[in-house]
């Protein structure tokens, strides 16, 4: 070891040779300390990240795949009540594919009429009634739970025993459960699909005979009032009679001078009433008369006597016989009966009040008596019920009125001046535009006339540079033609023109420039010259 090392280990230990007893003690503790932070920090830093594996599984299928993977000595974790499975995130393709191998999960459908399928021919009257309606159960659960937003349903059946003694027949009921969809929410039209699927299955159940409760506990559809609740129905009415006075009130006295409020009491419980009535009905004929008749004859006592004025009595006359009659009559008259069952539904409306208020300014000379008659036609006011309209002629406050008339005036004219501002933007842009194009044509027609002035020029003035004769005696541009070049540069004159077409000017340029091109570029040198000695 060298020796740099064995210096610094010895100072080290004899450092720690001097420390105290205290002080070697807080050293253990915080090397114990370090220690086991190093070894969770390993421990976390190589625990596998764990992914589901499968999720919505029913407790046998779990079962199942926890029974696989601890075969295979995979490990692996339950979350969400054990309904999902989660293991190593390496391993999920290969577990999956081993299940799958495997047939899991099975995903078979329990309850429902395979329940008919494990009865025996011993089975008792009422084993095959209960499973009977645990078949009914399992089917509809299996039914709801197949909607999108259903993620578990459970089904409740109470169908009475019929039975020959009984008078009246029960009424079947059932109560749902369902648990909605991660992120999902029941709407009513899915809650009314609920209900009539379980009402359409019973014979004899009607959709108020549901009961439809979700996962957090609120009641979706209420027995005897349906899906909507008393409060709801009793909103839903005061609000269709509003509209209804509202726009009856605004064809008369006009939009904003008139304000109405409804309130509407309703049975918040549904009962059931049962009467009978029993009543002689008028020239009923009798249904039958029976009479008895008994006839007694024997032989009385003689009269005791009469008292005397001192209460000494005086014998009477002799006894005589005696006859007794009795006469019984029986007669059995027609009567009425009535029975009378009156059943009262929850949401039934009990009682309503309509208040009207009317701006004074407005109103004038109005007969209230007669809104008061047209609000209460409106509105279906029964007096027996209970029923009161009120309607009072007051003067309203037009401040917001006002204020909101103001801004509106204020939005209008801030929207007339953005619409001129983008008229004039758009003007602008348009006149840019037309300027642009201006601009060019009239630099396009000064080209074109640049242009038109140099095909006038009178290429024929060829005498300044000696050529007269050359020109002369070429007849289409053949053979050679040498120039002698001039001894000096004579004064440029105007050109006078000579050809009588564009055209033949080019065709003779073309044959100088064939004959002799470095005549022809002098040439044309001097052409140019002069075309700018023109234009300037």
């Amino acid at each position: 070891m060298p020796e740099k090392i064995k210096s610094s280990f010895g100072r080290a230990f004899g450092a720690v040779r001097d420390f105290t007893v205290a002080q070697r003690t807080l050293a253990l503790l915080a090397l114990a300390i370090l220690v086991v932070a190093v070894v969770a920090l390993v421990s976390w830093a190589s625990r596998p990240t764990y992914t589901p594996l499968y999720s919505g599984l029913s407790s046998a299928d779990a079962s199942a795949v926890v029974d696989q993977l601890r075969s295979q000595g995979v490990p692996y974790e339950l979350t969400d009540g054990g309904s999902t499975v989660l293991v190593p995130e390496e391993q999920v393709y290969e577990q999956r594919l081993t299940a799958a191998a495997a047939g899991l999960p099975a995903d078979e459908p329990t309850g429902g009429y395979s329940l008919l399928d494990e009865m025996g021919v011993t089975s008792s009257e009422f084993q095959q009634d209960v499973t009977y309606k645990r078949a009914l159960e399992g089917e509809l659960a299996r039914t709801i739970s197949a909607m999108d937003v259903v993620d578990t349903a459970s089904v409740q059946l109470a169908i009475p025993e019929e039975t020959v003694f009984a008078e009246e027949k029960g009424t079947p009921t059932a109560s749902v459960f369902v648990s909605p969809a991660r992120g999902a929410s029941f709407t009513t039209d899915q809650v009314n699909a609920i209900v009539h699927l379980v009402s359409a299955s019973i014979d004899g159940m009607a959709p108020t005979d549901v009961a439809v409760v979700d996962a957090n506990g609120e009641v979706l559809s209420e027995v005897g009032v349906g899906t909507r609740s008393t409060g709801q129905q009793a909103s839903e009415y005061e609000q269709k009679v509003t509209q209804q006075v509202q726009a009856m009130l605004d064809r008369v006295v006009g939009a904003g001078n008139s304000t109405v409020a409804v309130t509407a009491e309703m049975e918040l419980a549904s009962s059931e009433r049962l009467e009978e009535t029993f009543g002689t009905p008028e020239d009923a004929p009798v249904l039958n008369e029976a009479t008895t008749t008994e006839e007694y004859t024997g032989v009385g006592a003689g009269a005791a006597g009469v008292l005397g004025p001192d209460n000494i009595a005086v014998p009477g006359g002799a006894g005589g016989d005696s006859t007794y009659t009795s006469e019984d009559t029986t007669r059995n008259n027609a009567i009425d009966k009535v029975t009378e069952t009156t059943t009262t539904p929850a949401g039934v409306l009990t009682r309503q009040t309509v208040s009207v208020a009317l701006d004074a300014e407005a109103a004038g000379a109005m007969n209230i008596n007669a809104i008061d008659g047209l609000v209460a036609a409106a509105a279906g006011i029964d007096p027996e019920r209970g029923d009161a309209v009120e309607v009072q002629v007051l003067p309203f406050d037009t401040t917001a009125a006002e204020e909101a008339q103001a801004a509106l005036a204020a939005a209008e004219e801030a929207a007339a001046a953005e619409r001129q501002a983008q008229l004039l933007r758009t003007a602008a842009v348009v006149g840019g535009l037309l300027l642009a194009a201006l601009l060019v044509l009239a630099l396009w027609r000064r080209s074109r006339r640049r242009r038109e002035r140099r095909e006038t020029v009178d290429i024929g003035n060829l005498e300044l540079l000696g050529a007269q004769d050359e020109f002369a005696a070429l007849p289409g541009g053949a053979g050679d033609v040498e120039l002698e070049p001039a001894p000096e540069r004579p004064q440029i004159q105007p050109p006078t023109p000579r050809f009588s077409s564009i055209d033949q000017r080019r065709a003779e340029v073309d044959a100088l420039a064939a004959a002799d091109p470095d005549k022809t570029a002098e040439y044309l040198r001097v052409l140019l010259a002069e075309d700018r000695a023109g234009v300037s």
